[in-house]
Protein backbone atom coordinates (compact mmCIF):
# COMPACT_ATOMS: atom_id res chain seq x y z
CA UNK A 1 0.00 0.00 0.00
CA UNK A 2 1.33 3.43 -0.90
CA UNK A 3 1.86 5.81 2.02
CA UNK A 4 3.41 9.20 2.64
CA UNK A 5 7.15 9.75 2.70
CA UNK A 6 9.11 8.47 5.69
CA UNK A 7 10.63 11.20 7.81
CA UNK A 8 13.54 11.62 10.14
CA UNK A 9 13.58 12.93 13.70
CA UNK A 10 11.93 16.30 14.25
CA UNK A 11 9.40 15.83 11.47
CA UNK A 12 11.56 17.04 8.61
CA UNK A 13 10.47 15.29 5.46
CA UNK A 14 12.86 12.96 3.77
CA UNK A 15 13.11 13.02 0.00
CA UNK A 16 10.00 11.31 -1.31
CA UNK A 17 7.54 11.62 -4.16
CA UNK A 18 6.35 15.22 -4.67
CA UNK A 19 3.29 16.05 -2.62
CA UNK A 20 3.93 13.39 0.05
CA UNK A 21 6.35 15.48 2.13
CA UNK A 22 4.86 15.99 5.59
CA UNK A 23 4.16 19.66 6.36
CA UNK A 24 5.28 21.34 9.56
CA UNK A 25 3.34 20.15 12.60
CA UNK A 26 2.69 16.62 11.32
CA UNK A 27 4.60 14.05 13.42
CA UNK A 28 7.10 11.84 11.54
CA UNK A 29 5.75 8.53 10.30
CA UNK A 30 8.64 6.66 11.92
CA UNK A 31 9.52 7.46 15.55
CA UNK A 32 13.31 7.76 15.88
CA UNK A 33 14.92 4.95 17.86
CA UNK A 34 12.17 2.40 17.23
CA UNK A 35 12.33 -0.58 14.88
CA UNK A 36 10.67 0.02 11.54
CA UNK A 37 7.07 -1.06 10.96
CA UNK A 38 8.29 -3.99 8.88
CA UNK A 39 10.65 -5.10 11.67
CA UNK A 40 7.87 -4.85 14.29
CA UNK A 41 5.53 -6.91 12.16
CA UNK A 42 8.22 -9.50 11.43
CA UNK A 43 8.91 -9.78 15.18
CA UNK A 44 5.17 -10.49 15.76
CA UNK A 45 4.91 -7.51 18.09
CA UNK A 46 1.52 -6.82 19.68
CA UNK A 47 -0.22 -3.59 20.58
CA UNK A 48 0.51 -2.43 24.11
CA UNK A 49 -0.84 0.77 25.64
CA UNK A 50 -3.06 2.99 23.47
CA UNK A 51 -2.71 6.65 24.47
CA UNK A 52 -5.43 9.05 23.29
CA UNK A 53 -4.02 12.55 22.72
CA UNK A 54 -6.97 14.68 21.67
CA UNK A 55 -5.79 18.24 21.16
CA UNK A 56 -8.04 21.25 21.53
CA UNK A 57 -8.80 23.79 18.79
CA UNK A 58 -5.92 26.10 19.66
CA UNK A 59 -2.45 25.21 20.91
CA UNK A 60 -2.09 27.51 23.89
CA UNK A 61 1.57 26.51 24.30
CA UNK A 62 2.16 28.47 21.10
CA UNK A 63 2.34 32.22 21.87
CA UNK A 64 0.57 33.00 18.60
CA UNK A 65 -2.44 30.94 19.71
CA UNK A 66 -2.33 32.02 23.36
CA UNK A 67 -4.76 34.91 22.87
CA UNK A 68 -7.83 35.82 24.98
CA UNK A 69 -10.37 34.97 22.25
CA UNK A 70 -8.67 31.65 21.48
CA UNK A 71 -8.41 30.73 25.16
CA UNK A 72 -12.14 31.42 25.50
CA UNK A 73 -12.91 29.21 22.48
CA UNK A 74 -10.92 26.33 24.00
CA UNK A 75 -12.76 26.71 27.32
CA UNK A 76 -16.19 26.79 25.69
CA UNK A 77 -15.50 23.90 23.34
CA UNK A 78 -16.32 20.39 24.57
CA UNK A 79 -13.50 18.13 23.40
CA UNK A 80 -14.22 14.83 21.71
CA UNK A 81 -14.50 12.09 24.30
CA UNK A 82 -11.71 9.49 24.35
CA UNK A 83 -14.38 6.75 24.13
CA UNK A 84 -15.66 8.31 20.87
CA UNK A 85 -12.14 8.14 19.45
CA UNK A 86 -11.46 4.59 20.69
CA UNK A 87 -14.71 3.40 19.10
CA UNK A 88 -13.27 4.30 15.68
CA UNK A 89 -10.00 2.41 16.04
CA UNK A 90 -9.59 -0.91 14.26
CA UNK A 91 -7.14 -2.24 16.85
CA UNK A 92 -7.00 -2.83 20.59
CA UNK A 93 -4.45 -3.84 23.18
CA UNK A 94 -3.19 -7.37 22.51
CA UNK A 95 -3.77 -7.30 18.74
CA UNK A 96 -0.89 -8.04 16.38
CA UNK A 97 0.85 -4.81 15.36
CA UNK A 98 -0.07 -3.96 11.76
CA UNK A 99 0.81 -0.59 10.20
CA UNK A 100 -1.89 -1.06 7.58
CA UNK A 101 -4.56 -1.20 10.30
CA UNK A 102 -3.17 1.94 11.92
CA UNK A 103 -3.23 3.76 8.58
CA UNK A 104 -6.85 2.74 7.96
CA UNK A 105 -7.83 3.90 11.46
CA UNK A 106 -6.22 7.25 10.67
CA UNK A 107 -8.33 7.58 7.54
CA UNK A 108 -11.51 6.77 9.46
CA UNK A 109 -10.74 9.47 12.04
CA UNK A 110 -9.80 12.05 9.40
CA UNK A 111 -13.13 11.49 7.65
CA UNK A 112 -14.97 12.93 10.65
CA UNK A 113 -15.76 16.63 10.25
CA UNK A 114 -15.12 17.34 13.94
CA UNK A 115 -11.40 16.55 13.50
CA UNK A 116 -8.97 18.78 11.64
CA UNK A 117 -6.53 15.89 11.30
CA UNK A 118 -5.49 12.64 12.94
CA UNK A 119 -2.19 10.77 13.29
CA UNK A 120 -1.42 7.36 14.80
CA UNK A 121 2.20 6.60 15.68
CA UNK A 122 4.15 3.89 17.49
CA UNK A 123 5.95 5.62 20.37
CA UNK A 124 7.63 2.84 22.38
CA UNK A 125 8.62 -0.81 22.04
CA UNK A 126 9.29 -3.10 25.00
CA UNK A 127 8.79 -6.75 25.89
CA UNK A 128 7.32 -7.47 22.47
CA UNK A 129 4.68 -4.74 22.89
CA UNK A 130 4.26 -1.52 20.90
CA UNK A 131 2.74 1.47 22.68
CA UNK A 132 0.72 3.67 20.33
CA UNK A 133 -0.30 7.31 20.50
CA UNK A 134 -3.52 8.35 18.73
CA UNK A 135 -3.41 12.11 18.13
CA UNK A 136 -6.48 14.02 16.96
CA UNK A 137 -7.02 17.74 16.49
CA UNK A 138 -10.46 19.08 17.36
CA UNK A 139 -12.17 21.94 15.52
CA UNK A 140 -14.95 24.34 16.50
CA UNK A 141 -18.22 22.49 15.98
CA UNK A 142 -20.99 24.87 17.10
CA UNK A 143 -22.59 26.90 14.32
CA UNK A 144 -25.08 29.51 15.49
CA UNK A 145 -25.59 32.07 12.81
CA UNK A 146 -26.46 33.26 9.34
CA UNK A 147 -25.65 31.37 6.15
CA UNK A 148 -25.12 32.91 2.73
CA UNK A 149 -24.02 31.53 -0.60
CA UNK A 150 -24.32 32.68 -4.20
CA UNK A 151 -23.92 30.68 -7.41
CA UNK A 152 -25.35 31.04 -10.89
CA UNK A 153 -26.74 34.49 -10.03
CA UNK A 154 -28.94 33.13 -7.23
CA UNK A 155 -28.63 33.67 -3.47
CA UNK A 156 -29.26 31.14 -0.74
CA UNK A 157 -29.76 32.50 2.77
CA UNK A 158 -30.58 30.90 6.06
CA UNK A 159 -30.19 30.73 9.81
CA UNK A 160 -29.20 27.64 11.70
CA UNK A 161 -28.13 26.25 15.03
CA UNK A 162 -25.92 23.20 14.62
CA UNK A 163 -23.56 21.24 16.84
CA UNK A 164 -21.78 18.51 14.89
CA UNK A 165 -20.08 16.98 17.95
CA UNK A 166 -22.64 17.29 20.75
CA UNK A 167 -21.02 16.73 24.17
CA UNK A 168 -17.98 15.27 22.39
CA UNK A 169 -19.92 12.18 21.25
CA UNK A 170 -19.90 12.76 17.50
CA UNK A 171 -23.65 13.40 17.49
CA UNK A 172 -24.78 16.00 14.94
CA UNK A 173 -27.85 18.05 15.93
CA UNK A 174 -29.13 20.70 13.55
CA UNK A 175 -32.01 23.16 13.19
CA UNK A 176 -32.00 25.01 9.87
CA UNK A 177 -34.25 27.63 8.31
CA UNK A 178 -33.24 28.31 4.70
CA UNK A 179 -34.59 30.10 1.65
CA UNK A 180 -33.19 28.83 -1.64
CA UNK A 181 -34.23 28.87 -5.27
CA UNK A 182 -36.55 25.88 -4.81
CA UNK A 183 -38.27 26.48 -1.50
CA UNK A 184 -38.20 27.71 2.07
CA UNK A 185 -37.52 24.93 4.53
CA UNK A 186 -37.31 24.32 8.25
CA UNK A 187 -35.25 21.20 9.02
CA UNK A 188 -34.53 19.24 12.19
CA UNK A 189 -31.70 16.72 11.80
CA UNK A 190 -29.94 14.32 14.15
CA UNK A 191 -27.25 11.80 13.27
CA UNK A 192 -24.38 9.82 14.72
CA UNK A 193 -21.95 7.69 12.72
CA UNK A 194 -20.87 5.77 15.85
CA UNK A 195 -23.98 5.51 18.00
CA UNK A 196 -23.38 4.15 21.51
CA UNK A 197 -19.63 4.03 20.74
CA UNK A 198 -20.21 1.32 18.13
CA UNK A 199 -20.08 1.24 14.32
CA UNK A 200 -23.86 1.69 14.10
CA UNK A 201 -24.99 4.70 12.06
CA UNK A 202 -28.29 6.42 12.89
CA UNK A 203 -29.85 9.48 11.26
CA UNK A 204 -33.23 11.18 11.38
CA UNK A 205 -34.50 14.20 9.42
CA UNK A 206 -37.82 15.99 9.82
CA UNK A 207 -38.51 18.88 7.48
CA UNK A 208 -41.39 21.31 7.10
CA UNK A 209 -41.18 22.72 3.57
CA UNK A 210 -43.07 25.55 1.91
CA UNK A 211 -44.09 23.02 -0.74
CA UNK A 212 -44.41 19.84 1.33
CA UNK A 213 -42.45 17.83 3.87
CA UNK A 214 -39.31 15.75 4.32
CA UNK A 215 -39.12 12.68 6.59
CA UNK A 216 -35.99 10.49 6.40
CA UNK A 217 -34.40 7.85 8.63
CA UNK A 218 -31.33 5.58 8.57
CA UNK A 219 -30.17 2.71 10.77
CA UNK A 220 -27.07 1.05 9.40
CA UNK A 221 -24.20 -1.20 10.43
CA UNK A 222 -21.86 -0.75 7.45
CA UNK A 223 -18.76 -2.42 6.11
CA UNK A 224 -16.80 0.03 8.24
CA UNK A 225 -13.33 -1.29 7.34
CA UNK A 226 -11.63 -3.21 4.57
CA UNK A 227 -11.60 -6.35 6.73
CA UNK A 228 -15.26 -6.04 7.85
CA UNK A 229 -17.13 -9.31 7.50
CA UNK A 230 -20.81 -8.29 7.55
CA UNK A 231 -23.16 -5.35 7.21
CA UNK A 232 -26.90 -4.71 7.53
CA UNK A 233 -29.25 -1.78 7.58
CA UNK A 234 -32.46 -0.06 6.62
CA UNK A 235 -33.31 3.42 5.44
CA UNK A 236 -36.37 5.15 4.09
CA UNK A 237 -38.02 8.44 3.35
CA UNK A 238 -41.40 10.04 2.83
CA UNK A 239 -40.90 13.29 0.91
CA UNK A 240 -43.37 15.67 -0.71
CA UNK A 241 -41.82 18.48 -2.77
CA UNK A 242 -42.48 20.61 -5.81
CA UNK A 243 -40.13 19.62 -8.64
CA UNK A 244 -39.13 22.31 -11.13
CA UNK A 245 -37.71 21.59 -14.57
CA UNK A 246 -35.26 24.17 -15.90
CA UNK A 247 -33.87 25.40 -19.20
CA UNK A 248 -31.91 28.63 -19.91
CA UNK A 249 -32.05 29.32 -16.18
CA UNK A 250 -35.86 29.50 -16.15
CA UNK A 251 -38.58 27.13 -14.96
CA UNK A 252 -40.25 25.35 -17.89
CA UNK A 253 -42.43 22.90 -15.95
CA UNK A 254 -43.45 22.34 -12.36
CA UNK A 255 -45.30 19.60 -10.51
CA UNK A 256 -45.65 17.94 -7.14
CA UNK A 257 -43.70 14.74 -6.39
CA UNK A 258 -44.68 12.44 -3.54
CA UNK A 259 -41.63 10.22 -3.14
CA UNK A 260 -41.66 7.15 -0.89
CA UNK A 261 -38.67 4.87 -0.43
CA UNK A 262 -37.79 1.92 1.80
CA UNK A 263 -34.81 -0.42 1.70
CA UNK A 264 -33.49 -3.21 3.89
CA UNK A 265 -30.27 -5.09 3.18
CA UNK A 266 -27.63 -7.42 4.52
CA UNK A 267 -24.09 -8.14 3.38
CA UNK A 268 -21.19 -10.55 3.81
CA UNK A 269 -17.50 -10.47 2.98
CA UNK A 270 -14.50 -12.79 3.50
CA UNK A 271 -12.54 -9.65 4.42
CA UNK A 272 -9.23 -8.35 3.13
CA UNK A 273 -7.29 -11.04 1.29
CA UNK A 274 -4.00 -10.37 -0.55
CA UNK A 275 -4.79 -6.69 -0.88
CA UNK A 276 -8.33 -7.17 -2.23
CA UNK A 277 -11.82 -7.11 -0.73
CA UNK A 278 -14.92 -8.83 -2.13
CA UNK A 279 -18.36 -8.04 -0.74
CA UNK A 280 -21.79 -9.52 -1.41
CA UNK A 281 -24.99 -7.75 -0.45
CA UNK A 282 -28.66 -8.50 -0.97
CA UNK A 283 -31.81 -6.65 -0.08
CA UNK A 284 -35.25 -5.45 -1.04
CA UNK A 285 -36.14 -1.94 -2.28
CA UNK A 286 -39.50 -0.22 -2.56
CA UNK A 287 -39.61 3.09 -4.44
CA UNK A 288 -42.63 5.08 -5.58
CA UNK A 289 -43.13 8.51 -7.16
CA UNK A 290 -46.59 10.03 -7.62
CA UNK A 291 -46.88 13.28 -9.57
CA UNK A 292 -49.61 15.92 -9.56
CA UNK A 293 -50.10 19.50 -10.83
CA UNK A 294 -49.46 22.44 -8.47
CA UNK A 295 -51.70 25.48 -8.32
CA UNK A 296 -48.78 27.92 -8.15
CA UNK A 297 -47.59 26.99 -11.67
CA UNK A 298 -49.45 28.74 -14.49
CA UNK A 299 -47.41 27.47 -17.42
CA UNK A 300 -47.78 24.32 -19.46
CA UNK A 301 -47.74 21.25 -17.21
CA UNK A 302 -46.38 17.95 -18.49
CA UNK A 303 -46.52 15.33 -15.76
CA UNK A 304 -44.07 12.43 -15.52
CA UNK A 305 -45.68 9.02 -15.40
CA UNK A 306 -46.30 7.68 -11.88
CA UNK A 307 -43.79 4.95 -11.00
CA UNK A 308 -43.69 2.18 -8.44
CA UNK A 309 -41.04 -0.53 -8.25
CA UNK A 310 -40.61 -3.26 -5.64
CA UNK A 311 -37.65 -5.54 -6.19
CA UNK A 312 -35.14 -7.83 -4.51
CA UNK A 313 -31.56 -7.26 -5.58
CA UNK A 314 -28.03 -8.61 -5.26
CA UNK A 315 -24.80 -6.60 -5.31
CA UNK A 316 -21.14 -7.48 -5.75
CA UNK A 317 -18.30 -5.10 -4.85
CA UNK A 318 -14.54 -5.39 -5.47
CA UNK A 319 -12.08 -3.09 -3.66
CA UNK A 320 -8.30 -2.89 -3.87
CA UNK A 321 -6.38 -1.66 -0.84
CA UNK A 322 -4.30 1.20 -2.28
CA UNK A 323 -4.23 4.65 -0.65
CA UNK A 324 -1.86 7.59 -0.76
CA UNK A 325 -1.34 10.54 1.58
CA UNK A 326 -1.01 13.86 -0.23
CA UNK A 327 -0.97 17.53 0.71
CA UNK A 328 -1.99 20.79 -1.02
CA UNK A 329 -4.21 19.16 -3.63
CA UNK A 330 -7.88 19.59 -2.69
CA UNK A 331 -7.21 21.03 0.79
CA UNK A 332 -4.74 23.57 2.16
CA UNK A 333 -2.09 22.05 4.46
CA UNK A 334 -4.29 19.15 5.54
CA UNK A 335 -3.68 15.44 5.18
CA UNK A 336 -5.60 14.16 2.14
CA UNK A 337 -6.29 10.47 1.61
CA UNK A 338 -6.36 9.69 -2.10
CA UNK A 339 -7.71 6.33 -3.21
CA UNK A 340 -5.70 4.88 -6.10
CA UNK A 341 -6.96 1.30 -6.13
CA UNK A 342 -9.31 -0.44 -8.51
CA UNK A 343 -12.92 -0.56 -7.35
CA UNK A 344 -16.06 -1.87 -9.03
CA UNK A 345 -19.63 -2.56 -7.96
CA UNK A 346 -22.63 -4.04 -9.75
CA UNK A 347 -26.19 -4.29 -8.43
CA UNK A 348 -29.03 -6.05 -10.26
CA UNK A 349 -32.66 -6.43 -9.17
CA UNK A 350 -35.90 -7.58 -10.74
CA UNK A 351 -39.16 -5.66 -10.19
CA UNK A 352 -42.13 -7.79 -11.33
CA UNK A 353 -45.69 -6.55 -11.65
CA UNK A 354 -46.64 -9.41 -9.34
CA UNK A 355 -44.89 -7.55 -6.49
CA UNK A 356 -46.86 -4.36 -7.19
CA UNK A 357 -44.42 -2.75 -9.64
CA UNK A 358 -45.85 -0.52 -12.37
CA UNK A 359 -44.38 -2.90 -14.95
CA UNK A 360 -41.79 -5.67 -15.16
CA UNK A 361 -38.31 -4.19 -15.06
CA UNK A 362 -34.70 -5.23 -14.54
CA UNK A 363 -33.21 -2.50 -12.34
CA UNK A 364 -29.44 -2.12 -12.36
CA UNK A 365 -26.67 0.20 -11.24
CA UNK A 366 -22.90 -0.05 -11.46
CA UNK A 367 -19.81 2.01 -10.71
CA UNK A 368 -16.05 1.76 -11.11
CA UNK A 369 -12.91 3.71 -10.27
CA UNK A 370 -9.14 3.63 -10.64
CA UNK A 371 -6.28 5.96 -9.71
CA UNK A 372 -2.81 6.41 -11.16
CA UNK A 373 0.28 8.09 -9.72
CA UNK A 374 3.46 8.97 -11.62
CA UNK A 375 5.99 11.26 -9.96
CA UNK A 376 4.14 14.48 -9.15
CA UNK A 377 1.07 13.65 -11.24
CA UNK A 378 -2.13 11.97 -10.05
CA UNK A 379 -5.01 10.84 -12.27
CA UNK A 380 -8.32 9.66 -10.83
CA UNK A 381 -10.86 8.01 -13.13
CA UNK A 382 -14.38 6.85 -12.27
CA UNK A 383 -17.74 6.20 -13.84
CA UNK A 384 -21.20 4.78 -13.35
CA UNK A 385 -24.07 3.30 -15.37
CA UNK A 386 -27.65 2.77 -14.19
CA UNK A 387 -31.13 2.32 -15.54
CA UNK A 388 -34.12 0.01 -16.04
CA UNK A 389 -34.53 -2.62 -18.72
CA UNK A 390 -38.23 -2.90 -19.50
CA UNK A 391 -38.48 -5.66 -22.09
CA UNK A 392 -35.80 -4.88 -24.68
CA UNK A 393 -35.93 -1.13 -23.95
CA UNK A 394 -33.58 0.86 -21.70
CA UNK A 395 -35.45 3.45 -19.63
CA UNK A 396 -33.91 6.16 -17.43
CA UNK A 397 -30.48 4.99 -18.53
CA UNK A 398 -27.63 7.21 -17.39
CA UNK A 399 -23.87 6.80 -17.88
CA UNK A 400 -21.29 9.15 -16.32
CA UNK A 401 -17.53 9.39 -16.71
CA UNK A 402 -15.32 11.48 -14.41
CA UNK A 403 -11.63 12.37 -14.55
CA UNK A 404 -9.52 14.47 -12.16
CA UNK A 405 -5.88 15.25 -12.94
CA UNK A 406 -3.33 16.91 -10.64
CA UNK A 407 0.21 18.04 -11.48
CA UNK A 408 2.49 19.31 -8.70
CA UNK A 409 4.57 22.23 -9.97
CA UNK A 410 6.18 23.18 -6.65
CA UNK A 411 5.36 23.23 -2.95
CA UNK A 412 2.82 26.03 -3.48
CA UNK A 413 1.72 25.61 -7.11
CA UNK A 414 -0.50 22.90 -8.58
CA UNK A 415 -2.28 22.49 -11.91
CA UNK A 416 -5.68 20.81 -11.79
CA UNK A 417 -8.09 19.77 -14.51
CA UNK A 418 -11.31 17.78 -14.53
CA UNK A 419 -13.72 16.29 -17.03
CA UNK A 420 -17.32 15.16 -16.62
CA UNK A 421 -19.30 13.45 -19.38
CA UNK A 422 -22.88 12.18 -19.15
CA UNK A 423 -25.23 10.42 -21.53
CA UNK A 424 -28.91 9.66 -20.92
CA UNK A 425 -31.31 7.22 -22.61
CA UNK A 426 -35.06 7.76 -22.33
CA UNK A 427 -34.63 9.64 -19.06
CA UNK A 428 -37.64 10.02 -16.81
CA UNK A 429 -39.07 13.51 -17.30
CA UNK A 430 -38.14 14.54 -13.74
CA UNK A 431 -34.52 13.38 -14.21
CA UNK A 432 -32.71 16.23 -15.97
CA UNK A 433 -29.12 16.52 -17.22
CA UNK A 434 -28.41 20.18 -16.47
CA UNK A 435 -25.35 22.36 -16.98
CA UNK A 436 -24.89 25.76 -15.38
CA UNK A 437 -23.43 27.86 -12.62
CA UNK A 438 -24.46 25.46 -9.89
CA UNK A 439 -22.60 22.44 -11.27
CA UNK A 440 -19.35 23.70 -12.71
CA UNK A 441 -20.03 26.23 -15.50
CA UNK A 442 -19.25 29.10 -13.16
CA UNK A 443 -19.79 32.03 -15.55
CA UNK A 444 -23.42 31.21 -16.35
CA UNK A 445 -26.78 31.15 -14.56
CA UNK A 446 -27.65 28.03 -12.65
CA UNK A 447 -29.55 25.20 -14.40
CA UNK A 448 -28.84 26.92 -17.70
CA UNK A 449 -28.82 24.14 -20.31
CA UNK A 450 -30.91 20.95 -20.41
CA UNK A 451 -29.93 18.01 -22.60
CA UNK A 452 -29.79 14.27 -23.04
CA UNK A 453 -25.99 14.44 -22.88
CA UNK A 454 -23.47 16.88 -21.45
CA UNK A 455 -19.76 17.46 -20.94
CA UNK A 456 -17.73 19.87 -18.86
CA UNK A 457 -13.98 20.45 -18.86
CA UNK A 458 -12.38 22.67 -16.24
CA UNK A 459 -8.78 23.73 -15.71
CA UNK A 460 -7.36 25.55 -12.69
CA UNK A 461 -4.01 26.96 -11.74
CA UNK A 462 -3.98 26.64 -7.97
CA UNK A 463 -1.76 28.55 -5.56
CA UNK A 464 -1.42 27.47 -1.93
CA UNK A 465 -0.04 30.28 0.24
CA UNK A 466 1.57 30.15 3.66
CA UNK A 467 -0.70 33.02 4.76
CA UNK A 468 -2.68 32.18 7.89
CA UNK A 469 -5.08 35.14 8.38
CA UNK A 470 -6.16 35.63 12.00
CA UNK A 471 -4.78 32.10 12.55
CA UNK A 472 -8.23 30.88 11.51
CA UNK A 473 -7.98 30.26 7.76
CA UNK A 474 -5.45 28.86 5.33
CA UNK A 475 -5.47 30.94 2.17
CA UNK A 476 -5.10 30.11 -1.51
CA UNK A 477 -6.06 31.38 -4.94
CA UNK A 478 -7.06 30.02 -8.32
CA UNK A 479 -7.33 31.08 -11.95
CA UNK A 480 -9.75 28.91 -13.90
CA UNK A 481 -11.62 28.28 -17.12
CA UNK A 482 -14.64 26.07 -17.85
CA UNK A 483 -15.81 24.69 -21.20
CA UNK A 484 -19.05 22.76 -21.51
CA UNK A 485 -22.07 21.96 -23.62
CA UNK A 486 -25.17 19.80 -23.81
CA UNK A 487 -26.49 17.58 -26.61
CA UNK A 488 -29.97 16.46 -27.52
CA UNK A 489 -33.27 18.20 -26.95
CA UNK A 490 -35.42 16.84 -24.12
CA UNK A 491 -39.13 17.52 -24.03
CA UNK A 492 -39.87 21.23 -23.35
CA UNK A 493 -36.20 22.31 -23.67
CA UNK A 494 -34.82 24.68 -26.29
CA UNK A 495 -32.02 23.65 -28.68
CA UNK A 496 -28.50 23.59 -27.26
CA UNK A 497 -26.47 26.79 -27.49
CA UNK A 498 -23.39 24.75 -28.36
CA UNK A 499 -20.05 25.19 -26.63
CA UNK A 500 -20.14 27.55 -23.64
CA UNK A 501 -16.95 28.95 -22.12
CA UNK A 502 -16.01 31.04 -19.11
CA UNK A 503 -12.89 32.18 -17.27
CA UNK A 504 -12.27 33.70 -13.90
CA UNK A 505 -10.27 33.92 -10.73
CA UNK A 506 -10.89 33.71 -7.03
CA UNK A 507 -9.70 33.24 -3.49
CA UNK A 508 -9.86 30.09 -1.38
CA UNK A 509 -10.01 30.00 2.40
CA UNK A 510 -9.46 26.64 4.03
CA UNK A 511 -11.21 26.49 7.39
CA UNK A 512 -8.45 25.53 9.83
CA UNK A 513 -10.40 25.83 13.09
CA UNK A 514 -13.97 24.87 12.26
CA UNK A 515 -15.68 21.70 11.04
CA UNK A 516 -18.51 23.63 9.42
CA UNK A 517 -17.10 23.88 5.91
CA UNK A 518 -13.79 22.90 4.35
CA UNK A 519 -13.02 25.51 1.68
CA UNK A 520 -14.76 28.85 1.13
CA UNK A 521 -14.77 29.97 -2.53
CA UNK A 522 -14.99 33.65 -3.50
CA UNK A 523 -14.91 33.88 -7.31
CA UNK A 524 -15.48 36.23 -10.20
CA UNK A 525 -16.39 34.34 -13.38
CA UNK A 526 -16.81 35.84 -16.85
CA UNK A 527 -18.84 34.13 -19.62
CA UNK A 528 -16.85 34.29 -22.86
CA UNK A 529 -19.76 33.84 -25.25
CA UNK A 530 -22.64 35.31 -23.30
CA UNK A 531 -25.91 35.90 -25.13
CA UNK A 532 -28.51 38.54 -24.35
CA UNK A 533 -29.81 38.34 -20.81
CA UNK A 534 -26.72 36.68 -19.34
CA UNK A 535 -24.78 38.87 -16.88
CA UNK A 536 -21.25 39.68 -18.04
CA UNK A 537 -19.85 38.66 -14.67
CA UNK A 538 -20.94 36.16 -12.03
CA UNK A 539 -20.05 36.71 -8.37
CA UNK A 540 -19.81 33.31 -6.67
CA UNK A 541 -19.56 32.70 -2.91
CA UNK A 542 -19.99 29.16 -1.63
CA UNK A 543 -18.51 26.55 0.67
CA UNK A 544 -17.14 23.45 -1.04
CA UNK A 545 -15.53 20.22 0.11
CA UNK A 546 -12.50 20.86 -2.09
CA UNK A 547 -10.27 23.65 -3.42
Amino acid sequence: MATGADTSAGGAAAQGPPGTELPSGVPPLQTPGLPTDAELEKAHAVVGKILIDNQNIFDLSNPKDDQPLFRLADRLHVKTKPSTIRAQLLFKTGDRYDRRVLDESERILRAESYFYDAWIRAIAYHDGKVDIRVTTKDVWTLNPGFNYSRAGGTNTTGEQLEEINTAGTGTDLRILHEANIDRTELLFEASNQHAFDTWTQVALTYGDLSDGHLHDYLINYPFYALDSRWAAGTNGNDDLETDSLYDRGNIIDQFSDQHDYLQVYGGWSPGLQNGWVQRWQTGVTYIEDRFAPVSTWTGITTLPENREFVYPWIQYTLIQDDYLRLYNHDQILRTEDFYLGTTATVQVGYAPEAFGSTRDALVFQSAWGKGFRNGGSTLLLSGDFSGRLEGSQLDNGLADVYARYYVIQSKNWLFFSSFVGSKGWRLDLDNQLLLGGDNGLRGYPLRFQDGTGRMLFSAEQRYFTDWFPFRLFRAGAAVFCDIGRTWGQPELAQPSLGLLKDAGFGLRFGNARSGLGNVIHVDLAFPLNATAGIPKVQFVVQTEQTF
